[in-house]
């Protein structure tokens, strides 16, 4: 006597889809309408534990656990069989990036960026080892090498200029929390990345001299990312951080800018919309820059290629053109609070500080930390010498709140003249005295 499979209990039948692939399952739902309405249309409660065993079977974060990068819980339900298609079809293309569509693009770069913006917070910055979010190590993983990072490897973007901004955005900032890809190790995009960070043109008061889109409303210290400029900044810094050769051959590079420090850190019995500090201002930050020879950055801005009418990008090549990497140590304290109504529990932060070098230890360092409009922390800060204001900076924390990734920004001079210096900055608050490991895989 044979037995069919659709004969055995349904409870059965659950514990066989739920250990197989996804895909799979959906190709089992094909087989007959009985298996399609098991996948598909379980009465009361039976499709949706079907679909929330099958999620948690993956190599994925429990998202009943995880925060957004602001430290919000989620609201409502989580459509668990919704989320888990979205992640398989974006698995999907990214095995065989050819059968994405044009328009389908940004759906996975939305699916993906959502993914690594979810996550269980940490408890120190020093939880990281060991304590790395399932939602971070996938994406690395199936991004690896650059797949969907590099825009080269995927065709063109949509002829549509709004569509093709959007999915450089969405592109710019995956790729700035995952961290560097092989093709960033090239020469061709070291120079992509100088010839937009030190093109003064980037700069203005519509975007207030910071990475930032541009924006009709002036001053208020909530404009929206530009994701683009914060990559270029990212990659400006990494190559100041990591010697790796030309021909260094690797998949995933593990440092301080890149996925695993960009994960949120809320310290046990912290309640965030209780707590005045709630960026972690207050300590010890270490503050890198950048900075090339300022005639040779107005030659740059000067002289412009006969072919393109743009910028002469070869003379950034010149051997002469050097970019310096500076590091200091500065001690932050915040001094007040200021309630920010668009943005419930997380209020404006004003800080003071003082570069730990600075022979009398005055504060040579004001500015404060607020929420911009599309929900990303923003930091200012001026800074100078012997209590005279000079340099202004514009910056974004990378990754969830506090996270040990820290802030990528822009500095220029508080004047704003048109031939004023520029350059990128990078400040991240120091955990311990242990240096992180830098590995490639």
């Amino acid at each position: 006597m044979s037995i069919t499979l659709d004969a055995l209990p349904i409870e059965i039948l659950e514990e066989i889809l739920i250990v197989s692939d996804p895909i799979e399952v959906g190709m089992v739902s094909c087989c007959s309408r009985f298996f399609y309405n098991l996948v598909y249309n379980s009465s009361g409660n039976s499709s949706q534990h079907l679909w929330r065993a099958l999620y948690l079977a993956q190599p994925f974060d429990d998202p009943t656990i995880c925060v957004s990068q602001t430290g919000r819980p989620r609201i409502g339900e989580f459509d668990w069989k919704s989320e888990l298609q979205a992640i398989i079809r974006a698995r999907t293309v990214l095995c065989d990036v050819s059968i994405c569509k044009p328009l389908e693009r940004i759906q996975v770069l939305r699916t993906l960026l959502h993914m690594v913006c979810w996550v269980p917070p940490l408890r120190s910055y020093n939880d990281i080892i060991g304590n790395t979010s399932q939602n971070l190590l996938w994406v690395a993983a199936v991004t690896r090498g650059g797949i969907f990072l590099d825009s080269d490897k995927i065709g063109l973007s949509s002829d549509d200029p709004v569509l093709a901004e959007e999915e450089a955005q969405l592109r710019a900032r995956l790729h700035t929390i995952i961290g560097i890809t092989p093709a960033d190790n090239k020469p061709p995009s070291r120079l992509a990345a100088r010839a937009y960070i030190y093109n003064m043109r980037h700069y203005n008061w519509a975007n207030e001299f910071g990475p930032f889109l541009p924006t009709s409303t002036e001053g208020n210290g909530t404009g929206r990312v530009n994701w683009v400029h914060i990559k270029h900044i990212h990659h400006s810094i990494t190559m100041h951080m990591l010697e790796l050769a030309d021909d260094t051959a690797f998949e995933v590079v593990i440092y301080p800018l890149s996925f695993p420090f960009t994960q949120i850190i809320i310290p046990e019995g912290m309640d965030l919309d209780q707590e005045e500090d709630w960026a972690g201002v207050n300590g010890e930050w270490t503050v890198s820059f950048c900075f090339v020879d300022h005639s040779l950055l107005l030659r740059y801005n000067n002289i412009s290629d006969p072919e393109t009418g743009g910028l002469r990008v070869s003379l950034l090549a010149d051997p002469i053109f050097q970019e310096m990497f500076r590091s200091m140590t500065v001690r932050l304290q915040v001094t007040n609070v200021k309630e920010d109504p668009n943005h419930p529990g997380r209020p404006r932060i004003y800080f003071l500080g003082a570069v730990e070098q600075s022979p009398d230890g005055s504060p040579t360092i004001n500015g404060y930390v607020c929420m911009t409009d599309d929900d990303q922390i923003r930091w200012h800060f001026v800074s100078g010498e012997q209590g005279q204001a000079i340099w202004s900076s514009e910056g974004i924390q990378v990754g969830g709140l506090r996270s040990s990734y820290g802030v990528l920004g822009s500095w220029t001079t508080i004047f704003h003249d048109e031939d004023d210096p520029v350059g990128p900055f990078w400040l991240r608050k120091v955990p311990s005295r242990n240096p992180e490991p830098e590995t490639a895989v």
